[in-house]
């Protein structure tokens, strides 16, 4: 079995620390690196719920997409919900590491997941990486749809290939419109409609839409919006993350058992829709 050292190398190799915004807190938060490791959980919210199913689960690593202390702390105590994260982590000899920016900007990062989750074809991304010649590594990307759909008919199919929640798709712009190119992004990309104009695409489709970004946005052109749950725009990026870790694990021949969450953690669990309101 490989040492936590080794799986985290693997894992910075995949998505480069260096590459995460400024802001952003990414890599291991706790664990031994001289642990062994078997057993691998990927998620997207590093919450309770998670590390009790990776507890359950007898897991060495959780990764998460989400960082557990984005602003920094000074303390860990259990009597906050993130320090009994971090002393049930602790506690369980479970190692958390955290992919965050830098697993948006790579190669293949979230929004190539997300698009293949969308059955789309990936042109470019939406915001290029100045630091990669090859121009494929950056944030969002613009891609193509096999056959043109109408706005109303891309929304059903984004609701229908993501996972299920409470909010589903909520749709900006004429329903009948035809669709051929989209930009996407997963999580918040509202600080991205300046890009998504440039690339001159018929839709975007991210999460977390505020209302006078959006506003601002239709007023400027007819270009669609679909604003998917946070969460469920970033969970592809598990799936992915995970098969890339199997193929390592096999040709290393490191016999890792990998597994991803299928728990939701998006924190809106109902939803009562206004009587008479447009479907």
């Amino acid at each position: 079995m490989p040492r936590l050292s080794e799986v985290i190398a693997t894992l910075d190799a995949l998505w480069p620390p260096a590459s995460a915004e400024d802001w952003d807190a990414v890599g291991t938060v706790c664990g031994d690196p001289d642990q062994e490791v078997s057993r691998v959980l990927f998620a997207v919210d590093p919450v309770q719920e998670i590390v009790d199913e990776a507890v359950k689960l007898d897991a060495d690593l959780l990764v998460t997409h989400h960082p557990l202390y984005l602003r920094g702390t000074t303390t860990v105590a259990a009597s906050n919900f993130k320090g009994r994260v971090v002393h049930t982590l602790i506690k369980s000899d479970i190692a958390l590491h955290v992919a965050h920016t830098n697993a948006d900007r790579a190669d293949p990062g979230v929004s190539d997941a997300l698009a293949g989750a969308l059955d789309l074809r990936v042109v470019r991304p939406l915001v290029p990486d100045p630091t990669d010649a090859d121009g494929r590594r950056g944030l969002g990307r613009v891609c193509e749809l096999d056959h043109p759909l109408t706005v109303r008919e891309f929304a059903a199919r984004a609701a229908e290939r993501l996972p299920a929640t409470a909010q589903g798709i909520r749709v900006a712009g004429d329903p009948e419109a035809l669709v051929r190119t989209v930009a996407v992004s997963g999580g918040s990309g509202d600080s991205l409609f300046a890009d998504v104009r440039a690339a001159g695409v018929d839709a975007f489709l991210t999460a977390d839409l505020r209302h006078h970004p959006a506003s601002e946005a239709r007023a400027h052109s007819p270009l669609a919006l679909l604003d998917a749950a946070h969460w469920a725009t970033e969970w592809p990026w598990c799936e992915l993350a995970a098969a890339q870790l199997d193929e390592i694990s096999d040709r290393h021949g490191w016999d890792l058992r990998v597994h991803v969450s299928k728990t939701v953690t998006d924190p809106w669990n109902s939803h009562s829709p206004s009587p008479g309101a447009p479907n």
